[in-house]
């Protein structure tokens, strides 16, 4: 647990939270600003800054309690579809930096816009950052 960390605080107890589910190695909670009705975050209860520095074992735990969360959002909220994000760093709009993936329910109605737009991208761009990219290249 780090000090100052909000997360680790909702992990602890210390901070209050609407925790919806927890297991072993994750804690899920509603988001306090979210984005639309449902949102909630998980997270690991051991303290990690980032998609970097996450253990793989809790990153597996994460992904695996955002699937147990996503059914029962569909049991229960029966929306339309659902965002996992997950931020890495400050420019990446990352604001707390205790590793966690928003889950998102979405509603065909739902005003939020996710500010990427696909535009299509230059097939040799994709190809040369791919082989640059590529694990056995």
């Amino acid at each position: 647990m780090v000090e100052d960390c909000l997360f680790c605080g909702i992990v602890a107890g210390t901070i209050p939270s609407q925790t919806i589910d927890a297991d072993e190695r994750t804690v899920s909670f509603m988001d306090i600003n979210p984005a639309t009705p449902g949102h909630a975050l998980v997270v690991p209860r051991a303290h990690s800054a980032d998609l970097l520095a996450i253990d793989p074992a809790d990153l597996e735990a994460c992904a695996a309690s955002a699937q147990r969360l996503v059914k029962r959002m569909g049991e229960v909220l029966k929306p339309d579809g659902f965002n996992l994000i997950n931020a890495c760093g400050a420019a990446a709009w990352q604001t707390v930096f205790h590793f966690h993936l928003h889950v998102i329910p979405r509603y065909e109605d739902d005003p939020l816009k996710l500010p990427w737009l696909p535009r299509g991208g230059e097939a040799d761009e994709i190809a040369a950052l791919a082989e640059r990219l590529r694990v056995d290249g």
